[in-house]
């Protein structure tokens, strides 16, 4: 007997010709709005789509910074599902000409658009939105940068103030894990290891 197909799956799969015929701004946005409608089950939902991540990397040569102030995120409080979606062409840098090397040489962003993380706050039945006060959570889940999927674990804080949530996080991510090919010409002005750095303030939704 042949199932027919779900109601999500036939939606998705309008949405995707839909999108194709979009700017990739507003694919992003769509995308993300369908992101949190699923993350969204229950009513326990944050969201965010003006997260902070950003990334150093410091060496004898050279220092490079970038940010990223377009991050769009939601986290569900009840099962602690949580999700980033990050266009990659949104990560700005002091000099124009280091962003045009990121978008066109490393991360290839025309054709590798968008980066992300969906997981899950392992702990977080120990944080609580209602509860003044700073938690320590632990998220695991898939990390995607330059096309390329990676289990990781991250540490983190939630700070809880007012009824708002603030989620930070610092961690290390290699280049050379996610296929991002760095010239042998300028392999000393960039870390084997970039500092990454998270910062999102959440509403509830």
């Amino acid at each position: 007997m042949r199932l027919a197909p779900s109601p999500w799956t036939m939606n998705h799969g309008l949405l995707i010709i839909i999108c194709k015929k979009l700017p990739m701004k507003k694919m992003y946005f769509i995308f993300m709005a369908v992101f949190c409608l699923h993350i969204a089950r229950a009513q326990d939902v944050f969201i965010t789509r003006h997260g902070q991540i950003s990334f150093f990397s410091k060496t004898p040569m050279e220092n490079i910074d970038a940010v990223n102030n377009e991050v769009a995120s939601a986290l569900n409080m009840q099962t602690g599902e949580i999700g980033f979606s990050i266009l990659v062409k949104s990560f700005h840098f002091e000099r124009a000409l280091m962003e045009e090397h990121f978008n066109e040489n490393y991360m290839e962003s025309d054709n590798i658009p968008k980066a992300g993380f969906k997981g899950k706050i392992n702990n977080i039945a120990a944080v609580s939105a209602s509860k003044d006060g700073s938690y320590a959570v632990t998220a695991e889940g898939d990390l995607t940068i330059h096309g390329v999927t990676k289990k990781v674990s991250i540490p983190g804080t939630v700070l809880v103030k007012g009824g708002q949530l603030e989620l930070t996080a610092k961690f290390k991510v290699a280049p050379k894990d996610y296929n991002i090919k760095i010239p042998s010409l300028v392999a000393d002005k960039i870390a084997d290891a970039m500092n990454v750095s998270v910062d999102c303030k959440y509403e509830k939704k």
